[in-house]
């Protein structure tokens, strides 16, 4: 089923490429207001202002030849050339009925031949806890590749990088200190240990230069294939890892030791990052180290900005290591698509990796390479989001007091509730509240960490929404409702009640609010969209009596639900949140 917004597009388009030989867009859109419609066409004005023609009749012009009689009342213009479109009750009846028998994707089409794309998010670093600041990427990567997961209709269409930090200088650091300690025995390595002597190596390295050259050396005989350091650096790795696989099964994330792609991993391919830069002719020596200088970069006082691929020194940078990974992902994995899910700290940074990758050839027009930013968490004071010490707050112990604030309030709600029971909903209630909290927000902005807000039964959370599902699932359990039987009839959905007509025309448009979300990566619409549906479920469910309604009423009114409690549980699955029978 097309999205019904593309039915009216195409439409639009070519009555205004007959009637003014234009290949011009309809721009339609949703209505802001259900009093003008539910749709509207804007893209009438541009059009007239380019033929050099009065708007309002041309769009007469455009509305005179169009036909959507099938599916919308007679077109209206407002103003100076909208076009405004109200659908049919019974048109929104067949369509949701359609919906509704469509068992595997709610009456969406999957996207015809979409383009394999790695998404590269979470990065945690080795031999360090993950922390609240890893919580956006994490989460946010997540649900972009499980939006296009479905929206494509193949996974094997998505690539997931975790590209950890585990190289360099810091690897020197806590190889060394395990030398020095003596954690010989493997019970010993744990994160909390290896995290503990990062630090503590790290004040040492600042006051010390001959300590500071041990680590160094440590590193290269790492980088150079040692034995014993290799061993002790893949315990590091390993223990770490395991903790970030914690992490990931706590907060729902997709993420597994296969998609693990760090620092290392490209290591050896940094040589040849610099030769080939260099046969291109791009490279220039500033102050010793090796630059790329590309047009439209410049320093604050005007002077051209360089790309820095290799220090003084011969030790390698960020950028080397992001170029090396584009190519790989072009060369080896055929990526058509590449998203970067990072803190926007480093827009210009990734500006100007993607502008060299293109200058050298490495990734041609067809490869399209996008970077996701977004805000920083904050605490009620405003400033970034931290423990009373000043330390940043391990997400660890975030997910766990999210887990123990949700099911405290489980406990007041529902104390009669099993005990086991009580655990899952309070797990899915809090691990679910803290990731709509973040996904719910422009991704730019930073936003306040608020639990009591996040955790609120009312307004824009994941419980509010949560709860619609499970109030649906109350009708059934109630009425005995058997779903199979319900839905396997010969049904066609009549809408009459102006609820009704409101509830079904947002049904309709999750399929349009999913592909613009996979579009332009913005998953704040999603739950903008599904704060929506609860919202107007709650309407439908005050006003319209379901179970003591008269058939065929009562039926239309059962299925209405029913595709309300689909719609909810889908969108939240894209969310990586629960939907939960009972709360």
């Amino acid at each position: 089923m097309k999205p019904i917004v593309d039915i009216l597009e195409e439409r639009v388009v070519s009555v205004i490429a007959e009637v003014t030989g234009e290949v011009a867009p309809g721009v339609v859109k949703p209505t802001q207001d259900a009093k003008f419609g539910d749709y509207q066409a804007n893209g009438i004005m541009g059009l007239a202002k380019k033929l050099k023609q009065n708007s309002r009749q041309l769009a007469q012009q455009i509305v005179d030849k169009l036909d959507v009689s099938d599916m919308c009342a007679e077109p209206e213009i407002a103003g100076p050339g909208f076009i405004n479109f109200r659908l049919k009750p019974e048109w929104l009846g067949f369509r949701l009925t359609e919906a509704i028998k469509d068992k595997e994707r709610l009456g969406i089409d999957p996207l015809d031949n979409p383009p394999t794309t790695v998404i590269d998010f979470s990065g945690p670093n080795i031999a360090k806890q993950m922390h609240v600041g890893h919580l956006r990427s994490t989460v946010i990567g997540d649900v972009i590749a499980r939006i296009l997961e479905f929206w494509y209709g193949d996974a094997k269409k998505i690539i997931r990088q975790n590209h950890i930090g585990d190289w360099g200088l810091q690897m020197g650091m806590v190889i060394f200190s395990m030398h020095t300690k003596k954690w010989r025995e493997e019970n010993n390595i744990t994160l909390d240990n290896l995290e503990h002597v990062y630090r503590h190596a790290n004040e040492l390295a600042k006051n010390n230069p001959g300590i500071a050259e041990n680590f160094k050396q440590s590193t290269v005989n790492l980088q150079s294939g040692d034995e014993k350091e290799t061993g002790y650096w893949k315990k590091a790795c390993e223990v770490s890892l395991n903790a970030c696989m914690e992490i990931y099964q706590q907060l729902g994330v997709k993420l597994t030791l296969e998609d693990v792609r760090g620092e290392s991993f490209y290591a050896d391919k940094l040589p040849s990052v610099i030769s080939d830069l260099s046969v291109a002719k791009m490279l220039s020596e500033s102050d010793g180290a090796q630059c790329v200088f590309m047009d439209g970069f410049k320093t604050k006082d005007g002077e051209p900005l360089p790309l820095i691929v290799q220090k003084s020194d011969g030790a390698y940078l960020y950028a080397t290591t992001d170029l090396a990974a584009i190519r790989f992902r072009v060369n080896e994995l055929r990526a058509d698509r590449i998203i970067y899910v990072t803190d926007a700290r480093q827009k210009l940074h990734f500006e100007m990796v993607f502008s060299c990758v293109r200058k050298a050839g490495w990734a041609g027009e067809n490869v399209t390479l996008e970077h996701v930013p977004f805000g920083s968490v904050l605490g009620n004071d405003g400033r970034p989001f931290k423990t009373r010490s000043g330390e940043n707050i391990k997400l660890r112990d975030l997910l766990d007091e999210a887990h123990q604030r949700a099911r405290k309030i489980v406990e007041e709600k529902n104390p009669d509730l099993p005990a086991d029971q009580k655990e899952s909903i309070a797990q899915a209630v809090g691990i679910g509240a803290v990731k709509y909290a973040d996904l719910s927000n422009n991704l730019v902005s930073d936003y306040i960490f608020d639990w009591d807000r996040m955790l609120a039964f009312d307004g824009n959370t994941a419980p509010y929404v949560q709860y619609s599902y499970a109030r649906v699932d109350g009708i059934f359990k109630k009425g005995n409702i058997d779903l199979d039987n319900l839905i396997q009839g010969d049904f066609h959905i009549e809408l009459n009640d102006p609820k009704e007509l409101s509830l079904a025309k947002l049904l309709l448009r999750y399929g349009e609010v999913v592909e613009t979300v996979a579009r332009d990566l913005r998953p704040h619409l999603l739950t903008n969209y599904l704060f929506d549906l609860a919202q107007a479920y709650s309407g439908f469910f005050e006003t319209c009596p379901v179970l003591k309604s008269p058939e065929p009423v009562k039926t239309y009114r059962l299925l209405l639900c029913y595709q309300t409690a689909r719609v909810v549980e889908h969108g939240l699955g894209l969310l990586g949140i629960q939907a939960i029978e009972q709360m």
